[in-house]
């Protein structure tokens, strides 16, 4: 199999410069999903990778092989866009085998791999249909299908979701991560979606204005944030990120001291996250519970948010069971919980470790 290395990689388009020296290792066999918002640059690492743009600088390799100078046809990868761009006057069968067609596969073996893909992604009762008579998830299989018919030895997919609604889109997660895993292809996904990019990776790639802030599993990722932007970027609700000090070897968080460890070397002022679910509800003059008021109350099914502003513009938000009651300027205080809290310099918004 085939993994992507990506070295040195910059494009700009006029004065804009959207990847800049960008380096990248897309293993083998691995499922390596670009998050990041929109205009980080991840769709354009991508068409990079395909031959659809050209590179302003560095290179691309497939395994040893040099491809960044290659036409997209001669790099051996599918790609799926996110408008699955389907030919509209041709039925299903023919739009998954259109790719073996311009190739010359002859037509037996050309039906026998329409046969099997159309099996594997249970679309062979549509085969006859046009692509108006299908439903949006019934179109992303069938742009699938024409990826999977050329056994490609790199599968590029642009959101392909974003057009599905939610309950399609968490259905088609899952089978996209099968496909991956029966295929063993070496695949490179775009989203800006992270419950996609957590839920069917084994790397994650956080970008932001054209630069890499972190690759790791989506357990690093979430877990252990290598810097202030993917710590308030990864996870829902989003991380607590507030003013801390040391005072005397001392964390405090708006007066209050915390027992935290620092690391060595620690900066008189500091950055502290914490996850909402990492924080609990306690009263005020209670040891390591932040006293402050009910800033806001949102219901979100079985939990409830609680915001509480600790000191002026200055607000951690608390994920509790529903069942837990605030209201609006109640004096209540937060506990952050010692063992899950994060650590960074507000200068270099690096992660601090000890």
């Amino acid at each position: 199999m085939t993994d992507v290395v990506v070295q040195g990689l910059s494009k700009s388009f006029g004065s804009n410069q959207v990847l800049k020296a960008l380096d990248l290792t897309v293993p083998s066999r691995q499922f390596v999903t670009l998050l990041g918002p929109s205009g980080c640059g991840k769709t354009t690492l991508l068409r990079l990778i395909a031959g659809l743009e050209s590179a302003t600088a560095g290179e691309i390799r497939f395994g040893d092989k040099r491809v960044d100078r290659l036409p997209p046809g001669e790099r051996n990868i599918a790609m799926v866009f996110q408008s699955y761009a389907l030919y509209p006057t041709m039925d299903v069968a023919r739009n998954i085998g259109y790719g073996l067609e311009v190739r010359g596969t002859p037509k037996p073996e050309r039906a026998e791999k329409i046969g099997t893909v159309a099996k594997v992604l249970e679309i062979a009762h549509l085969l006859l249909r046009k692509p108006k008579q299908l439903s949006g998830g019934q179109r992303q299989r069938v742009a699938l299908g024409r990826a999977m018919a050329r056994r490609p030895d790199i599968f590029l997919m642009d959101e392909p979701l974003s057009n599905l609604d939610a309950k399609l889109r968490a259905a088609m997660r899952g089978e996209l991560r099968r496909f991956h895993l029966d295929l063993g292809t070496t695949t490179v996904y775009v989203t800006h979606d992270q419950l996609e990019a957590m839920t069917m990776s084994d790397l994650v790639v956080v970008m932001n204005e054209g630069v890499v802030q972190q690759i790791g599993t989506p357990e690093e990722v979430y877990g252990k944030p290598a810097n202030l932007f993917v710590a308030g970027f990864i996870g829902t609700p989003p991380m607590n990120l507030v003013p801390a000090q040391v005072k005397n070897g001392v964390l405090t968080v708006a007066g209050t001291p915390l027992p935290v460890p620092l690391p060595p070397n620690a900066p008189a002022e500091l950055v502290l996250g914490v996850r909402p679910q990492d924080v609990t509800m306690a009263t005020p003059g209670e040891p390591g519970a932040i006293p402050g008021k009910v800033w806001m109350v949102e219901l979100i099914g079985s939990e409830r948010l609680i915001e509480v502003e600790i000191a002026p513009k200055i607000r951690v938000t608390a994920e509790v069971r529903a069942s837990h009651r605030a209201a609006l300027d109640d004096a209540v205080a937060v506990r952050p919980d010692p063992g899950h809290i994060h650590l960074f310099d507000p200068t270099t918004g690096r992660a601090l470790t000890g």
